[in-house]
This record gives C-alpha cells, structure tokens and sequence, in this order.
C-alpha cells in the first residue's frame, strides 16, 4: 500500500447537508454527505508523473477487449477498437504500468507478454501499438477470464492505483453468469475498472454490473468511430487518480442503526451491502479510487426514540485510506445530528439535497422498470413508470436524461409525466438510457 503523505494526496472534505429536525417520536435521519477532492491528480497527478529512475510508480492499467468480435467481424469495427486501444496507449504517461488483453472466449496477452507489464515511455508505446497492429478479430466472450488475467497482471505491479479498461461488443456466452459473478467477486476491492459496449449486440446488464462491482464507469459506444475519443478521456480520468482504496467510514452510537448508503452523484450506486466491519460500531463502505473531483452520498440511520429537547450524534462519517504500515489514516470527516423538537415547521422541512437526490435515485428505478415492462410487452406499465421519469427528470433539470426519454417516448406534458410510447425505439437509444439511466445531475444552486 503506498504511504499517503500530504505531499502527494489531494485534500478531503466532508460537508453534510441535512434536516437534523425530528418530530417526537421521529427516528429516521437523512443527509447528504458531499465529498471533494482538491489538488490532486487531473492535471498532472502522482499516477500520470514521469519517475525517477528506481522509484515507484503510482498507477498500473490493462485494457481488455483489444480484439472483439467473431467471425466475420466487420474490418471497420475491428479497426475503430485498434484505434481506440492504440489512443489509449498513446494517453498512458511515462512510468505507468500497462498491459493490453485482448477478449474473446479466452483472454490472451497482446502486449507485453510473459505475464508482465510494460513501464510506459516512447518505445514501449510504440510497441504496443504495433502489437495491435497484428490483432485479427477473433470469436466469443468470456469476461470472467479477461477480468482474471487483468488482475494477475495489476497485482505483479507495486503501485497504489490499479485499473482496468474493458470494451466488448457481444454478449458473456462463453462463461455462465455464475463465473462471470465469480470473477467479479474475486477482483472486487484490487483494482478499478470502466467497461463500455460497443455496437448493440451486448447486454446492458452485464456492462453496468461489471462497472458497479469494480467501482468504475459503464457507457454505450453505439457507433464505433467514436470509441478513440471515449477510451482517450477514459485513460486521462484513470491518469488523474491519486488515491487508491478510499472508504467512507461510517461510526454510530448505540441503538443506531445505518439503513442505507449509497452514492448519488455522479451516479447511482448502492454501497449498503458492501460494508466491511471496521471496529466497535463501525463499518467501511468502498468508494474507489480518487483524483480532483466531488461525490454525494446518502445516509440514511435510525436512531432511537429520544425525548424533546434532546439532541445525539446520528453517525460520523469519516474518510480513510490504508497506510503503508497497516494503519488507518482518516483524511476528513463530518458529523450526522438528530435533534428532537415541537416545531412543526423546522421538523417537517426536508433538506433541498436530500429531497433532490431522493428524487434522482427514483429516476433511475423507474427508468429501469419502465424499460423492463417495455421489453415485457406490459405497455401500461412503462407508460406509467417512464411517464414518471419523465416528470422526474423535468423537475430536477436533468437534460440530459429528459433528451434520452425522449427518444421512447413522445413527451406530452412534462410536468404531469403524460407520455406515449414510441411505436418504433432504435436499439442503440433504448440501450443508451438503460446503460445511462444512473447518472444524476447535482443540486441546482
């Protein structure tokens, strides 16, 4: 584990917005929890720096999926992966460890081979683009095994930022649901990883829930030429990170009980299931790894019945990364309260971050319904759940969500959610919300 000085960690902070107002008889506590990086890895970061000859460097990153597809393939698409790959290489800075994998029914390695990771500078770029050079297209997907060789390869690095990016363009029909499951579980929490599909031919479900358990990004590339720009930004996001293994530690007094966690912005993602005891009353929920950028979380405790007039901690929730030596270092933290008062008005008010983010993580199930019931043929249904999307989106200003709606449904009033299902959707734009459906828009100011 590396050892975070202050000299090479961005600066945490924790500002909590909450209603900490209870009715008598009130025992649910509810805030947001805004985290924010500052200093750190964006723009020339601890991972993206060249190093000093014997020193080590901050990052290692395999990408996967170097040669999609199957037989008969089309060469365009074939190309547009190499392309991207090679962009993605070409973003790698000098002193990151990197592998390419190329996926298909097994996971091969492309570059540099011998179970090892190439230091990136000039030459070996240089050489892993001519590597991809030599790729044909090759048949059938078996992520699990893609995945499980990315990991052995990170886990030979001595870095602190460890991971992966994951393209496909088909379908896991190589592997049973139970291995891919398997592979997920086994390098959850060793390094990070984005995944994109490509095309159409892929599963949503599959893409997001490799993204979800890995703590990375999941997107559509519907058209292929466009995936060089995609894993370009990808690999610059991964260039920016500077601090691995950051958790979000949550302490509560006795008889308080956390019902939920889980992250709100820039996505959705639940992180109630993914606690790890850490101490009397305390538990560690996995938030990935860090570069100069702000999160929101919700926590949602109980508390116990307490009389009017008095006031407890809630919760504390703290920041904490490993040190080298096994320690814990806690790089910020801010406090939940619960006060128990008379006053109708101050305890009836919800918190505007908390009703918002309430509403985004609604837009997301409903979206997500709606297009199970389309796919379903209950037309009635996605009618009623998207037409609720719409109306959520409408209301919090989330456009971008609203102009993917927009294209499955024909909007009639926004306000009141009035929708009629398109008779015609393109498989890229339903697939576009499915895969886009988490992602929130913040608080307006």
């Amino acid at each position: 584990m590396a050892n975070f000085s202050k000299s090479n960690v961005p600066q945490f902070s924790v500002d909590v917005y909450q209603n900490e107002y209870l009715p008598e008889g009130g025992r649910e506590v509810n805030a947001i929890v805004t985290v924010t990086s500052t200093g750190g890895g964006t723009v020339g970061g601890t991972a993206g720096r060249a190093y000093a000859a014997g020193s080590t460097p901050g990052a290692a990153v395999a990408v996967m999926g170097g040669c999609p597809g199957a037989v008969g393939y089309p060469p365009t698409k074939m190309r547009n992966a190499r392309d991207a790959t090679a962009a993605a290489v070409d973003t790698l800075r000098d002193g990151v460890h990197f592998a390419i994998i190329g996926g298909t029914h097994v996971a091969k390695e492309v570059y540099p081979g011998g179970g090892q990771l190439a230091v990136a500078d000039a030459t070996t770029r240089d050489q892993a683009k001519q590597a991809l050079r030599k790729l044909s297209a090759g048949g059938g997907t078996a992520i699990g095994t893609w995945l499980k060789l990315a990991d052995r390869l990170l886990a030979s690095a001595d870095v602190s930022i460890r991971h992966g990016i994951l393209l496909t363009d088909g379908r896991n029909e190589h592997e049973s649901p139970e291995d891919l499951r398997a592979a997920l579980d086994a390098c959850a929490g060793r390094y990070t990883c984005d995944a994109r599909g490509v095309g159409t031919d892929w599963e949503v479900k599959e893409v997001t829930a490799i993204a979800s358990a890995l703590l990375g990004t999941a997107d559509i590339v519907a058209d292929p030429a466009g995936l060089a720009a995609d894993f370009t930004q990808m690999m610059e996001a991964a260039m920016g990170k500077e601090v691995a293994d950051v958790a979000l530690r949550l302490w509560t007094p006795v008889g308080t009980e956390i019902k939920f966690v889980k992250q709100v912005a820039p996505t959705v993602e639940e992180l109630t299931s993914r606690r790890t005891e850490a101490g009397p009353r305390a538990g560690d929920y996995p938030t990935g790894s860090w570069g100069d950028e702000s999160r929101d979380y919700h926590v949602c405790v109980q508390v116990p019945n307490a009389d009017l007039g008095q006031e407890m901690l809630a919760a504390r929730v703290s920041l904490v990364v490993p040190g080298a030596d096994g320690s814990v270092q806690t790089l910020s933290q801010g406090l939940v309260r619960a006060v128990w008062t008379d006053d109708m008005a101050a305890s009836t008010s919800i918190n505007p971050q908390v009703a918002h983010y309430t509403g985004q993580a609604e837009l997301a199930q409903v979206i997500q319904q709606g297009l199970e019931a389309r796919k379903a043929g209950d037309m009635d249904g996605a009618t009623a759940k998207l037409g609720r999307a719409v109306q959520l989106a409408a209301a919090s200003g989330n456009e971008d969500t609203a102009k993917l709606l927009a294209k499955v449904v024909d909007v009639e009033d926004a306000a009141t959610g009035t929708v009629r299902l398109k008779a015609k959707v393109e498989d890229a734009d339903e697939m576009t919300l499915e895969t886009r459906s988490t992602k929130t828009v913040r608080v307006k100011k």
